[in-house]
């Protein structure tokens, strides 16, 4: 777990724009070389080079956002990489709950 990666608990009551500018200066701070460090890291501890961002957004619902896409639009911008959305296993996918 990267809790690095986690917004601040303030930034989820701003709007949008105001969030996603105070997100990204804190991935500004930490910076794409530690985080690639940080999250190397975890795939050698795990024996596994493929990591997964998650969230529990339904981002196939056009009004929704997450963090993730932000941190993937940011990592982008940063390194060239794309951070892909792994999309629906089903054609008939139905958004899950947490509990």
């Amino acid at each position: 777990m990267v809790r690095e990666l986690a917004p601040r608990r303030e930034y989820f009551s701003k709007p949008l724009p105001e969030f996603t500018s105070a997100y990204r200066a804190d991935l500004d701070r930490l910076g794409a070389t530690w985080l690639a460090a940080r999250l190397q890291e975890i795939a050698e501890a795990e024996m596994e080079h493929r990591l997964v961002l998650l969230c529990f957004e339904d981002l196939m619902d056009p009004a929704q956002w997450c963090h993730r896409r932000i941190f993937a639009k940011w990592w982008k911008d940063v390194t060239g990489d794309e951070v892909r959305e792994l999309g629906p296993l089903a054609d008939r996918y139905e958004q899950g709950t947490l509990m």
